[in-house]
């Protein structure tokens, strides 16, 4: 493969077969069958090293306490402490893996939009230049995109609100009155350090919690799955991992629910300055909110290819998009997990080297 024709500059259009957006679990497995199917490919990534969005996990998820994370194709993960920060030992898993197999990641690359390009090309404009594919991988997840929702008087609150996406750990919130927002598993894993140090802390959900006691073996994984696939074929925006497989019922969540610090509240109706407040006239004095509401699709650069439905998602067949078949979405719906991404990583390769193979079409006789 020429690399040499990797520096795009200003008003340059450099050709490849594939781009790839994005260089955590989804990218790198989409790269690594790209480099074994012998196709022309560069990987773009604005994060400033390797680690995809893990290296913005806070401190105090140690690696120990990582749910489900699955060894990259070709290279496992062995060896790693389990009091280590995650974001130490994936990020460095992962430039270890990108080194292992040549993945050659630009990086910090910014791609501001993907349009159509010249003769049945796409047309990536970054801020590094411009590329022009036969295909396209989209691996850019969802932590670029956190949620918040919006209540009645958000903005009167006098004390202080953030997201999961830029939470610092528990030692900020020590005598704190904190409310947490959100059903998911960052939720009650913020709830149960930050309880430890907090003088209060108040849990508030949608809907009631589901904790799933016993494992969850590869039967439930399939239907787990099979519920987010048929959303994302309906072109549906792809629900929460939690909404599909409940939370895991492990020792430190049955503790939490023991002494009450998981005893959960249905979600406020309004904001107050103070805190929160309920339509029956209960109210809760806050000092922090903080939103673990989770993450939406970051596809905001594809928009000028009109993918979307009228549902509000992209309507995708295993990782094709239905309305445009060179493109695939590698790490979204039903491909999210770090073992899915592995395999539509490969699958998504299959059907590009497919695509990029077929003998175009006969010119009808005049």
């Amino acid at each position: 493969m020429n690399y040499l024709r990797r520096d795009a500059g200003a008003g340059t259009d450099v050709d490849v077969d594939v781009v790839v957006i994005g260089a955590g679990q989804a990218g790198l497995s989409s790269a690594y069958h790209l480099k074994r199917a012998g196709l022309d490919h560069v990987v773009l990534d604005h994060a400033p090293r390797p680690g995809g969005a893990w290296q913005y996990r806070w401190p105090s998820l140690t690696y120990g306490k990582v749910h489900g994370m699955h060894a990259l194709p070709g290279m496992e993960l062995t060896g790693a402490d389990p009091q280590r920060p995650s974001s130490e030992v994936v990020g460095e898993y992962f430039a270890a893996y990108e080194d292992r197999f040549g993945l050659r990641v630009r990086r910090p690359v910014d791609v501001s939009a993907v349009r159509e390009g010249d003769g049945g090309r796409l047309r990536v404009e970054t801020s590094a230049g411009v590329w022009s594919a036969r295909a396209l991988i989209n691996a850019t997840g969802t932590w670029d995109r956190p949620f918040w929702p919006r209540y009645p008087g958000q903005e009167t609150f006098r004390g202080r609100q953030l997201h999961t996406a830029n939470y610092p750990g528990p030692q900020e919130f020590a005598g704190a009155r904190v409310i947490v927002v959100g059903g998911g598993t960052s939720a009650v894993q913020h709830l149960l350090e930050i309880s430890e140090v907090a003088e209060r802390t108040t849990w508030v959900t949608r809907r009631p919690p589901v904790f799933r006691d016993g494992s969850f073996g590869e039967a439930e994984g399939r239907a787990a799955v099979a519920l987010v696939d048929e959303r994302v074929r309906r072109g549906l925006p792809p629900q929460s991992v939690v909404s599909v497989t409940g939370l895991p019922l492990n020792e430190a969540v049955g503790a939490g629910l023991a002494s009450g610090v998981l005893n959960r509240l249905p979600v406020f109706d309004r904001i107050t300055a103070e805190g929160a407040a309920w339509a029956d006239g209960s109210r809760v004095d806050a000092d922090v909110i903080l939103w673990a509401t989770g993450f939406r699709a970051a596809v905001d650069h594809l928009a000028p290819l009109r993918l979307r439905e009228p549902g509000g998602g992209i309507r995708v067949e295993g990782t094709r998009a239905v309305r445009d078949e060179r493109i695939h979405l590698v790490g979204y719906g039903p491909s999210a997990s770090t073992i899915g991404a592995n395999r539509a990583g490969g699958a998504a390769v299959r059907e590009i080297r497919s695509l990029l193979t077929r003998e175009p079409a006969a010119t009808p006789a005049p």
